[in-house]
């Protein structure tokens, strides 16, 4: 496997990239001598905007944790800025121990717990009415930060600067190095389980239960970084002007730099960066013209919109360009897999498990209104077996599916797992207890790579050598691919691979053959045989490709109309004349 592990670069800190194709040291270099550069040359009024430009780039990193990567609209993260750069000035005026760096720790502090409160009722809402509720927290927060004097603005007690950073120059300095260190943050979270989660979470939160992650927990956790992040941005803001008011973080305010964030993508580095000189440069522009500033906010209104519409915001589209014409350039080639297994091109003749079944479904019945989807529906996967489930269209077979991942809230029967009773969990923690799934509808993140799908898809923290053993297995692209150039049926077959990776005790597939090539199929059918001696885990497979459900499942179980009409050994059910008739026509199987 050593040429396997080759396919992708290893290493930590030293081998990242950073956010223009570098590696991460070298980026924060260049950015630390372009730093300098303008810290020296620069006169007071651009010392003054360059300032207020990396104070701008702290906010809209803020954006980019709350809607770039959870997904979520958030126009309060300034109401969040204004609690930490109170929480600074009142430091200041008490003289609390630590400073400046002490007090914007402390902000940022505060700014979550004001995150996590609206972040909790907030959880709930989507779309307009979540961005109306958290529009409503900020004009509260207006009219109480509207009523009160900012700490020290009565005395005129100006917030102390740190000793090395006391001067405008190095004040800037010190703004660009609490920017990086957030982007170096970022640049890690991107890379971690959480990081994964939250992009799932953005783009389909019923994927994201199924691979066991809390949705509630996620949100909540995307709320509270981003209101930890905006809270320090305020505490910036009251150190370079000495004194803040309310009117420095107003709710009108904070929705002209959503639209900004939104227009830009301020979930990438270069796209927070251009966001925050955006934020601080334009109003100066557009003043030394003579245009209204009320344009401005128009005018990225409007770009906010057209975002809305493509769905993809400016470096977004810039860097799936670049990854389009990179891949064009080089083809990626799917990574070796291993000689065929042991088991044969047949599935093995398996000798039923010992104890209770894996999964035990007992009068299962699922209605909707007058209609009976699924109709006191039995059945049992047992362990180390792969069980099909077949039928025709509207038979039932994904509504049962997802009543027994908690995905139909109301049904009566039972489920079992390991013989214990799963049914008042929901549908994140049965995955976590061991019934994890594939939806019919592909449900894959295309933001990030293919090694990070396959630790989100697994729930579990993988290491770089099981990753690149898991993607060679299924024939499927090094570890650093862009989920972006994957085809299709590679990314089903990622899918399986990730979740078989979790080494969940059931694992249910919707059409996992769907798509396919001939060459795709006959390599799907080799490793769902062997999933249940590799990973020790049991199948239940929902597939409409006869030949494919002759060829891996011990048992068979036909629905027709939300009831079982057959079950048993796949040669004796598929011959039944009912089955014949309800499923197969006058097709020759």
């Amino acid at each position: 496997m050593d040429t396997v592990r080759k396919s992708r670069p290893q290493g930590g800190f030293l081998a990242a990239a950073g956010p223009l194709g570098k590696p991460l040291p070298i980026t924060l270099v260049v950015a630390a001598v372009a730093v300098l550069v303008l810290s020296s040359v620069s006169d007071s009024s651009t010392l003054f905007n360059l300032t207020s430009a990396g104070i701008s780039i702290v906010f809209m990193q803020s954006y980019g944790l709350i809607t770039g990567r959870a997904g979520v609209i958030s126009l309060c993260q300034l109401s969040f800025a204004a609690i930490g750069a109170w929480v600074v000035g009142w430091a200041n005026v008490n003289e609390v121990p630590g400073g400046l760096y002490v007090w914007l720790l402390l902000g940022g502090l505060a700014a979550v717990v004001a995150g996590l409160l609206i972040g909790l009722p907030a959880l709930r809402l989507r779309g307009v009415n979540l961005a109306v509720a958290t529009f409503a927290f900020a004009i509260a927060l207006d009219v109480v930060f509207g009523g009160l004097n900012y700490p020290g603005q009565e005395t005129y007690q100006l917030v102390q600067r740190p000793e090395l950073f006391d001067t405008d120059e190095l004040y800037f300095v010190f703004t660009s190095i609490v920017a990086a260190v957030i982007f170096v943050g970022l640049y890690f979270l991107d890379r971690s389980r959480l990081g994964g989660a939250l992009v799932e979470i953005r783009h389909s939160e019923r994927a994201a239960a199924a691979h066991g992650i809390s949705v509630t927990r996620g949100k909540l956790a995307a709320f509270a970084l981003s209101a930890f992040v905006a809270g320090i941005g305020g505490g910036l803001m009251a150190g370079q002007l000495g004194i803040v008011t309310a009117g420095n973080f107003s709710s009108f305010a904070s929705v002209a730099m959503f639209a900004i964030a939104l227009f830009v993508g301020t979930n990438n580095p270069e796209g927070a960066i251009a966001g925050g000189i955006m934020g601080a440069f334009v109003p100066v522009l557009m003043d030394w013209v003579g245009i209204p500033q009320d344009l401005a906010s128009l005018l990225f209104g409007i770009g906010a919109i057209q975002v809305l519409r493509m769905g993809m915001s400016q470096t977004d589209l810039m860097r799936t360009q670049r990854r389009r014409k990179r891949a064009a350039r080089n083809p990626v080639a799917p990574l070796t897999p291993p000689p065929v297994s042991v088991f044969g091109p047949r599935r093995p003749t398996r000798i039923l498990g010992k104890g209770a079944p894996a999964l035990e479904v007992r009068d299962l019945r699922v209605q909707f209104g007058n209609l009976v989807a699924v109709d006191d529906v039995s059945l049992v996967v047992p362990r180390g077996h792969v069980v099909g489930l077949v039928g025709p269209n509207g038979a039932g077979k994904s509504t049962l599916i997802n009543a027994v991942t908690g995905f139909a809230h109301k049904y009566s029967g039972r489920v079992l797992l390991n013989g214990k009773r799963i049914d008042s969990l929901a549908a994140h923690h049965r995955a976590r207890a061991g019934v994890r799934r594939s939806f019919q509808q592909l449900r894959v993140p295309t933001s990030i790579s293919v090694g990070m799908f396959l630790q989100v898809a697994a729930g579990k923290t993988l290491t770089n050598r099981e990753i690149d053993e898991q993607l060679a297995l299924f024939a499927c692209p090094p570890a650093d691919t862009p989920m972006e150039a994957v085809d299709v049926a590679t990314r089903r077959l990622l899918e399986v691979a990730g979740l078989a990776a979790g080494r969940p005790p059931v694992l249910m597939l919707d059409e996992p053959a769907a798509g396919h090539s001939s060459d795709e199929t006959r390599l799907l059918v080799q490793r769902l045989i062997e999933i249940p001696e590799r990973f020790d885990t049991s199948l239940l497979l929902v597939e409409h490709d006869i030949e494919l459900v002759r060829a891996t499942c011990d048992q068979v179980v036909v629905l027709d109309f939300g009831r079982v009409i057959a079950s048993g050994p796949p040669e004796q059910v598929l011959s039944d004349p009912s089955v014949i008739a309800a499923y197969l026509g006058d097709a020759t199987h």
